[in-house]
Order: C-alpha cells, then sequence, then structure tokens
C-alpha cells in the first residue's frame, strides 16, 4: 500500500478548470474559472496555490502548504491520488459539509456538498460544487454530461473504505446493475454476502430514492460527475454523500463518506467500477 505522502503526490502539478455552483435541483447558479497550482519544495513540503477569477471581479487567491507525511486520517488522500476533507462532526444548527475528490491520469473531478443547517437535527442541501480539471498541457478533455442512459447496465466493481483511526480495508468484490423501466430506475447491489435493491424515480436529470429511512437524490451532472446525496438529513439516521464520476463510457469511479447516526463521520469508500455489459 502506498503512504499518503506518495497518494498526495499524484496530485502535483498545475490544474485549470472552473468552480461551477449549482442549486440541490440542479440549476447553474455560477462558473468561476480556476487554476490551482501543486509544486513540492524542500524539506518534504507542498506547497497549494488556489486563484478564482470570478466575472467581473479581481482574481482571489489561497495558499496552503503540507508537510510530510501528510494530514493523516481527518484528510485521507487514497491510493488513486482521490480525497476527502469537510465536517467530522455534522452540525445541525450552522453549515457543514465535504469536499469529494476523484483523480484519473490528467483529469480530476472534485465536489462540495455544502448543508445549512435548520435545528431540531435537521439540515437541508445549499449548493452543490463541480470542479472540473485538467493538467496543464495534457490537452485532456472533460466527460460529457452525464445521463441516465450512461449508467444502465451492469457493473463490476472493486471499493476499498478508509475509517477514520486510518485503519484500511481488504479490497471488496461488488456488482451493480441497473436497468431501466419507463420512469423508474431499478438498481440492485451485490457486494460480499450482502445484496441491497431499490427503486428510484427518474424526473429529469434526478433520480429519487424515497423508499429507506434517509430518502437521497442522485444529480447527473456536467463533467460525468453526479451528486448522490439527502436532500435533507434527518435526525438519529446514518447517511452518506457521495461524488460519482464517468471516466469514460465503461469506467466509473465513486468516492462516499459516511456518517454515524449521531453525526459523526466514520469512513471514505473509494469504488472503481467497470461496465461489463
Amino acid at each position: 500500500m502506498t503512504s499518503q505522502w506518495d497518494n498526495i503526490r499524484k496530485n502535483l502539478g498545475t490544474w485549470e478548470g472552473s468552480f461551477t455552483k449549482f442549486s440541490p435541483q440542479g440549476q447553474q447558479l455560477s462558473e468561476t474559472p480556476s487554476s490551482l497550482i501543486l509544486e513540492e519544495e524542500e524539506g518534504d513540503r507542498i506547497r497549494l496555490t488556489l486563484t478564482r477569477t470570478p466575472e467581473g471581479e479581481a482574481p482571489n487567491e489561497m495558499l496552503r502548504t503540507f508537510s510530510k507525511p501528510g494530514p493523516g486520517p481527518v484528510v485521507p488522500f487514497l491510493e488513486t491520488g482521490a480525497f476527502c476533507q469537510g465536517s467530522t462532526y455534522w452540525s445541525t444548527v450552522s453549515q457543514a459539509g465535504a469536499e469529494l475528490a476523484l483523480l484519473n491520469a490528467d483529469r480530476r473531478l472534485r465536489m462540495v456538498l455544502l448543508y445549512a443547517g435548520q435545528g431540531q437535527g435537521r439540515s437541508n442541501l445549499q449548493d452543490i460544487v463541480v470542479i472540473r480539471e485538467s493538467r496543464k498541457g495534457s490537452n485532456a478533455v472533460a466527460s460529457p454530461k452525464l445521463t441516465v442512459e450512461q449508467l444502465l447496465g451492469t457493473w463490476k466493481g472493486s471499493s476499498v473504505t478508509h475509517s477514520t483511526t486510518g485503519d484500511v480495508s481488504a479490497p471488496m468484490a461488488s456488482e451493480l446493475v441497473l436497468q431501466r423501466e419507463g420512469g423508474i430506475l431499478k438498481q440492485a447491489l451485490r457486494f460480499g454476502d450482502r445484496s441491497i435493491e431499490t427503486t428510484g424515480q427518474i424526473e429529469g436529470d434526478v433520480i429519487h430514492f424515497d423508499n429507506g429511512p434517509q430518502p437521497v437524490q442522485v444529480l447527473m451532472l456536467p463533467g460525468g460527475a453526479s451528486a448522490n446525496c439527502p436532500l435533507e438529513v434527518q435526525p438519529n439516521q446514518p447517511f452518506f454523500l457521495e461524488a460519482g464520476w464517468m471516466v469514460d463510457a465503461t469506467h466509473r469511479q465513486r468516492l462516499i463518506r459516511r456518517y454515524d447516526d449521531k453525526g459523526n463521520w466514520e469512513s471514505v469508500t473509494l469504488v472503481q467500477e467497470e461496465k461489463i455489459s
């Protein structure tokens, strides 16, 4: 298994892209060009410089540094270079959320899911920010906007889970079958000795899964992205935030950040899937 420092280094380079903000229903609200530079410095340090240039405004710059061996379990960097960061305890009286980042060769897809606290143990999805980036000089092309049809079929996968204690699970094989019947999406997931079947209602670019104790929606977005998360976090219920990325027609990655029924962050899981039919 590679070290966290090696995993951070997979993100080195100059990344050009944009921050695109969406409403919980998928309406685009803004788009801001961005440039992010990750460069090594002497003394086992990495310097991050993020510059965003909102339309009609002066550039906004943020600086940050990492020292070896890295930020540890609070911001896990995984073997592919994927990482996540965010609220370690879910607040229902103020803003809470997480950033989920996926990497493939010279492209990155990052997603920020932000919630606004409503009190009484509840919080509502407020904003979704999709960050599409490519390494400067690579000529990498972003994936097209995700559609339901791209998701249909049988996907063979492998997942690895990192706990907040730093423990890493053995890889687990999975199979995901997605079928459409009119306005209904049928989903059958098998992993280990477990099998889960669910159905969702398709409404344009949104799939609603409302039958469980914690209803969620899957929102299909530009760049092959999907956001799978609750519109409202219910009190005393475990929940997850998931960023999906259709890297190409037959390969998909998903990053899942899980919270327990008390709002404590407990793990992050990276799923890599290949479409076989």
